[in-house]
């Protein structure tokens, strides 16, 4: 069907979508329903769903989901949003006018703001992406365009503007929606975000993979200045530039750095010269002209070409940013700076760079603000002070009472640097710790936080123990995977001695599957040079504080939990370096003996003292090492009890897989003992809150009792205990 003449399609609230021609687009700027054959997928408009049909993770959830909040469900604030009312899925912003996307800006602002006063989750950076979020849903054509985002934090207005509205108040909940991109919840998530910077790589891949079957969809990747500090990132547009497959990269600038010193400096500058020559830069004439001039000079040969080639990179240099010819170098076609709160500019941009069939990878550099829209969206302009003021102050008597694990570290570590100068801190991650401040302020000179470089933290960390120092590297236990070559050859290989603080370990509530620590027992204790270990308490924690700072001889690491403490009132003292590979016994008793590592030792008291209302006497010890093991514990549990259950926050293959190991080889298993593992099941656990997680997970102190009392055949009261 010919695209001039093609009939208007309507939006499922009525809004007509007209098609026209376009010069040299591969893709109409309004959409046309109506004609396959620009598409090769149909959308049906009034039945767009969020999740698959078979695998739902909201049970019960409609097939369809409303533009407009249930207002029965949840507690929603008189705004007036009129424009966003109407927004069913990205296909609905095809036929608005400049003037309405810019409401819609304000409106979806306005949604973010309430949704954030409600559900106490930061929105700060997707509200500061409204405007590009809405841009390149109006210019592209999503889901046959793929739009990928390297950060689940900015994704938010995303979400809601491809159907989810109704569920973000659901968001990092027990079946909620969640917290960051997800294939299996919507298809309009071209693919999940993980850690940072791997939306180039993918976008790239799936590229390549439509130019080998002859498709025509846009390939659109979102990145953050934060995770460019990320090789993966450099890797991916290098390896773009050689390919010179059609790529868009925006560049989402926020222009925040872990660096106090580089904030001082010169920032990247918005005005009208600056916009006016992007337009320039993204223009169809402009690149035509470019590309003429590229195959004149190629034609005249005799090093004309290379010349013309520094000249343009020199002239571009000049109007561009400091540091833009970074990415021609690379090969992508720099754009920008963009004003990314200013949709006209990218509309105009982006609409540009989507028209043009050959183009090559392409970087847009989009300024964004963080405070944009702030004075207009406070809370109290939607509710009073008074209840502003009182939800404050309770969230701050929340956070005075609750003591974290990393607060304990951090502490002890400080009290430790006072008497030690050698000790040093490298924090590596999307985020430092709060309880990390509180180091850099006593020993600025000693703390280096190095983003979302972890490849690099571990081998920073092993060359500043090379030269004399004792390096704490902090690592969230998901990201310390991104660095696991460098764990291997940089530091358990030549055995130096790092010290891995591992954070973030075992589950982590509504922030899911993404960042749960679930494999870093296994992966770390099968290198034949590392000391694992992992504190059940706050105690053990300040004691394994001290033995890290006394081995010189090796690596060693020690993993803890999120949250607060075991909250024992008990004051903490100095610590008292562990001999390595000693366990301790916590409860005397037969038959059965619980051997639990880290914090599930606490769950492992819980079911003793469950177990004990019933008369059964059950033996609880602490493992306290991974590796080496304590041999002489392992082989007394053996010998005084006919079953031994291992408990631990972990996949399979992690600490009790090496108790197994050591009691079958040790001839332990040919006696009467019976040994059973309880570990983190071979799935991935979905957001919800921790106890909930621990629930589903098998690893409550109900669970691990159920385990005992079907072990000693008295499966009745096993099961009350599973369902209760």
């Amino acid at each position: 069907m010919d695209m001039a003449t093609a009939p208007a399609t309507h939006c499922s609230f009525g809004i007509p979508i007209h098609s026209h021609a376009a010069s040299s687009s591969s893709f109409p700027n309004r959409l046309d329903c109506s004609s396959s054959s620009h598409f090769p997928l149909h959308l049906e408009l009034s039945t767009i769903s969020i999740f698959p049909r078979s695998s739902s993770p909201l049970k019960g959830s409609m097939d369809r989901v409303c533009a407009r909040p249930d207002i029965d469900d949840f507690y929603w604030e008189k705004i007036s949003t009129p424009i966003l009312d109407t927004i069913e899925n990205p296909i609905c912003l095809k036929n608005l006018s400049l003037k309405e996307l810019k409401q819609l800006a304000g409106e979806l602002r306005l949604e973010l703001s309430s949704i954030m006063s409600s559900t106490q989750i930061p929105l700060s950076a997707s509200i500061a992406a409204v405007e590009l979020t809405i841009a390149m849903h109006h210019v592209f054509h999503a889901p046959v365009d793929k739009i990928l985002w390297d950060v689940g934090e900015q994704t938010y207005a995303h979400k809601i503007l491809t159907g989810r509205r109704s569920l973000m108040y659901t968001m990092r909940q027990k079946n909620g929606i969640s917290g960051f991109t997800s294939r299996f919840e919507s298809e309009y998530d071209a693919f999940g975000a993980g850690h940072g910077c791997n939306s180039i790589s993918a976008g790239l891949g799936m590229a390549v993979a439509r130019d080998m079957k002859g498709r025509r969809e846009r390939i659109v990747t979102v990145i953050s200045n934060l995770t460019t500090m990320a090789g993966q990132v450099y890797e991916a547009m290098s390896n773009a530039g050689y390919l010179d497959s059609n790529l868009v990269v925006v560049l989402n600038d926020s222009r925040h750095s872990l660096l106090p010193k580089v904030d001082e400096g010169p920032k990247t500058s918005i005005n009208a010269l600056s916009s006016t020559l992007s337009k320039l830069q993204s223009s169809k004439p402009f690149r035509r002209f470019r590309e003429a001039a590229k195959g004149v000079t190629k034609r005249i040969g005799r090093g004309m070409h290379e010349w013309a080639a520094k000249v343009d990179e020199y002239a571009r240099g000049l109007i561009g940013p400091l540091g833009s010819t970074l990415f021609d170098e690379l090969g992508l076609y720099y754009i920008g700076p963009v004003d990314g709160n200013n949709i006209e500019d990218l509309v105009c941009v982006l609409q540009e760079v989507a028209s043009l069939d050959s183009m090559g990878p392409v970087l847009v550099h989009v300024i964004t603000d963080d405070n944009q829209g702030v004075e207009n969206n406070k809370r109290s302009d939607i509710t009073d002070g008074q209840e502003d003021d009182s939800i404050k102050s309770n969230f701050l008597h929340y956070d005075v009472r609750q003591r974290t694990y990393g607060d304990c570290f951090v502490e002890t570590l400080v009290s430790e640097a006072e008497k030690d100068k050698d000790i040093v801190v490298v924090n590596t991650g999307t985020m430092m710790e709060p309880s990390l401040e509180l180091f850099r302020e006593k020993f600025p000179d000693r703390f280096f936080d190095v983003g979302m470089a972890e490849q690099h933290a571990v081998t920073f960390a092993s060359g500043l123990s090379c030269g004399g120092l004792k390096p704490f590297c902090v690592i969230p236990s998901s990201f310390l995977q991104r660095a696991y070559d460098q764990v291997v050859h940089d530091v358990d290989q030549q055995k130096i001695p790092v010290r891995f603080v591992i954070t973030s370990a075992g589950l982590v509530g509504s922030d899911g599957p993404l960042q749960c620590g679930a494999f870093d027992i296994t992966f770390m204790s099968c290198l034949p040079n590392m000391i694992v270990m992992a504190p059940s308490d706050e105690i053990e924690l300040v004691h394994m504080v001290a033995t890290a700072i006394h081995v010189n001889d090796r690596p060693i690491c020690f993993r803890y939990p999120r949250g607060a403490l075991v909250g024992r009132d008990q004051t903490i003292c100095d610590g008292v370096p562990i001999e390595i590979g000693e366990g301790r016994v916590l409860v005397e008793g037969k038959d059965v003996a619980l051997l639990g590592y880290g914090s599930m030792v606490q769950n492992c008291l819980k079911a003793h003292t469950l177990l004990a209302k019933l008369g059964i006497e059950v033996t609880v010890a602490d493992a306290r090492f991974c590796k080496p093991l304590d041999i002489k514990l392992l082989r007394q549990l053996c010998k005084h009890h006919s079953f031994l259950i291992t408990v631990e926050e972990g996949s399979i293959g992690g600490f009790g897989s090496h108790v197994a190991q050591f009691i079958a080889l040790d001839g332990l298993l040919d006696g009467s003992i019976k040994w059973r593992p309880i570990v983190l099941p071979d799935s991935y656990i979905e957001h919800a809150s921790p106890n909930e997680q621990l629930q589903q997970a098998g690893l409550t102190g109900h669970h691990i009792a159920a385990a005992t009392l079907s072990l000693l055949g008295r499966t009745r009261e096993a099961l009350q205990f599973m369902c209760s």
